[in-house]
């Protein structure tokens, strides 16, 4: 057996070195567990240790040879063990064995009883001390096994098999279930099946990874070699306290935070980086390295638009740079030039090659212009008879203009992140500009992004936000974030309509809450967002779309704050040392008032040496947990 405790693994070997096939966790005290020939259990004992008891002398003599025990399930404080040729029931310290007609090939629980499978004769349950046959057994193929019997209602059930998909059970009346997705359980096979909610159900396929659906059999989410398992071949699964699963695989163990606000949406199927997500006509669209794809927006069964219908809208093959709205028209920035999407149709309006992204400008008479910022420069389009026709080209102004924002006195701001900021008088027919440096409050040199907040001109930097003063015409450090970011590098920051901040402070997604100020990371997106193409979409407080080196991540925020545990630090294991260790506890149980594992271990002063073990389980960030510790009153 393995146990994991969110930082390392430990090994616990049955006596006869054989394979762990199946166990059963009673309580919070006693692991019961099945190898090939060996039956027993894991307890605590006094120092905090895992020790084995073997309940093989239990067995009357004449049974004690067998082979693997495949499951085990628990019924009050009864047992149940199954192998092939014999369940094994042990109660009141003494063991019963029950014999097949055939062979026994499962056996499992659902509202609160056990039932096995025989070949031969069907299901059985188990009542009153004994098996009692179910009228089943010309209903399920007699080389087929039962995988598993989930509880959907107080007398429901529902049951997988390996070769014929899903049965729903009434009370002791059992019927295929009327699903389009039969054909599909049946050609990829399930392996196993596990709840996760009262209306979810994870299955686990040999072709297919695992699919997601309600009691009904409709699919609803489905993860696979494509959304990152080592492999589709899924043998078993389980689903902890925090609806996590836990998969295991031919060779290895996979993870899924199925639970977790935060969702990866690959529109294109493929691994094309997101860059942009803009909502338009109740569609929600994304802007890839492959294209422009749209979806209906919230339809989405598991409201994160994993299983959306995405569809490609012709002629967006390529690079995407950034959507906008304007004119209640959707634009593209995109490689090949600037497009207006129309009826699911990419047309172009701006044929000069590499548009980043269109601001319009601010002022009353500027009401019909519109700024493009381009590979090169920075071209004015104006809107007449609702089409974009070109006005003017920035004269002497040749910079890759991707950070582009406009202000209400008519002028456009461009920052390059080496070559420095500008602000381009477009008011004034000779579009005269200026550059601004460190002269002007700059911070550095480089690495100075512009955005908009509050209709004001902000710069990200290196050294927080800064904010421009126009009576001054210069930038000084902002006093509303100097009091929440302070001097931290920061790439990128947006505001949503509560008034919270968005923001990317080196590869850190966070949140500053307008409510208090606060800041709130999310430590799951750390080294996953698309690095100098920051973008951040909040909808709303349960639609945050971010820009992913692969798709794009949605974030139900209000699930994520929901969600958000405090750490909890487990001690794995105590050891004095000299020249041999010394265990004084070996993290397992917790202590009681008799003394069981000791709150407090007095050590004599003559061991210099102690060890201290020590984790956090929190399965879904382990990736983002750092360790530290300090000796109160030595150091």
């Amino acid at each position: 057996m393995l146990s994991f405790d969110g930082r390392n693994w430990q090994l616990h070997p049955l006596p006869n070195k054989t394979i762990v096939r199946s166990l059963e966790i009673v309580g919070d005290s006693v692991i019961y567990v099945g190898g090939q020939g060996e039956m027993g259990y894991f307890r605590t004992n006094q120092s905090g240790s895992l020790v084995y008891t073997s309940l093989i002398d239990k067995i009357p003599s004449q049974d004690r040879n067998f082979s693997d025990v495949w499951d085990i399930v628990a019924l009050a404080d009864d047992i149940l063990f199954r192998c092939s040729n014999k369940i094994f029931y042990y109660t009141k310290n003494q063991i019963r064995v029950f014999r097949p007609t055939s062979e026994w090939g499962f056996m499992g629980i659902a509202n609160g009883k056990a039932y096995a499978q025989d070949y031969e004769t069907g299901l059985w349950v188990f009542q009153n001390k004994n098996w009692t046959q179910l009228p089943t057994a010309s209903l399920f193929s007699k080389n087929d096994p039962i995988t598993s019997i989930i509880a959907t209602g107080k007398d429901s059930a529902l049951i997988s098999t390996l070769k014929n998909g899903l049965y729903e059970m009434i009370g002791q009346q059992i019927k295929k279930i009327q699903s389009p997705n039969q054909g599909l359980f049946i050609n990829d096979r399930i392996y196993a099946a596990t709840a996760i909610t009262s209306n979810r159900i994870a299955l686990a396929t040999n072709n297919n990874g695992v699919y997601i659906i309600d009691k009904n059999g409709n699919i609803i989410q489905r993860f696979s070699k494509k959304e990152g398992l080592q492999h589709n071949n899924v043998l078993s699964l389980f689903c902890d306290n925090d609806q996590n699963l836990w998969l295991g695989l031919d060779n290895g163990i996979d993870f899924i935070a199925f639970n977790s606000a935060i969702k990866q949406i690959s529109p294109s199927q493929e691994d094309g980086a997101g860059y942009a997500m803009a909502t338009h006509n109740n569609q929600l669209y994304i802007g890839t390295s492959n294209g422009l794809f749209s979806a209906p927006l919230k339809d989405s069964p598991d409201k994160s638009y994993t299983l959306a219908n995405f569809n490609k809208i012709p002629g967006t093959d390529g690079q995407v740079w950034s959507l906008s709205e304007y004119n209640n028209e959707l634009l593209m920035g995109h490689h090949e030039g600037g497009f207006v999407i129309k009826n699911n149709n990419a047309i172009p309006f701006n044929k000069k090659s590499g548009n980043w992204n269109f601001v319009p400008l601010q002022t009353a008479n500027n009401s019909d212009l519109i700024a493009i910022g381009q590979y090169q420069g920075v071209s004015i389009f104006k809107n007449q008879h609702s089409s974009l026709t070109l006005h003017k080209i920035i004269p002497s102004f040749e910079e890759s203009s991707r950070y582009l924002v406009t202000d209400s006195k008519g002028n456009v701001w461009v920052s390059h992140p080496y070559h420095g900021i500008f602000k381009i008088s477009v008011a004034d027919s000779t579009y005269p500009i200026k550059k601004y440096d460190q002269q002007q409050g700059v911070p550095a040199p480089l690495n100075n992004q512009v955005y908009l907040l509050n209709g004001k001109i902000v710069l990200a930097t290196e050294k927080g936000i800064f904010i421009y003063q126009e009576g001054k015409d210069r930038f000084m450090a902002h006093p509303e974030f100097e009091k929440t970011i302070g001097k931290k590098s920061v790439r990128y920051i947006n505001q949503d309509k509560n008034g919270n901040y968005w923001f990317v402070q080196d590869k850190m997604v966070g949140v500053i809450h307008a409510s208090d100020h606060t800041i709130t990371y999310l430590p799951e997106l750390t080294n996953k967002i698309l690095s100098g193409f920051e973008f951040i979409l909040p909808y709303d407080e349960q639609n945050i779309f971010i820009s992913g080196e692969k798709g794009i991540f949605h974030v139900n925020y209000l699930k994520y704050k929901q969600n958000i545990k405090s750490l909890k630090v487990e001690i794995r294991k105590l050891t004095i040392t000299d020249k041999k260790d010394s265990l004084l506890y070996g993290g397992f149980g917790q202590p009681d008032q008799n003394g069981f594992i000791a709150n407090k271990l007095s050590i004599a002063s003559n061991w210099q040496s102690i060890r201290i073990n020590y984790s956090a389980i929190l399965f879904g960030q382990q990736t983002t947990l750092e360790y530290s510790y300090r000796l109160k009153g030595f150091e």
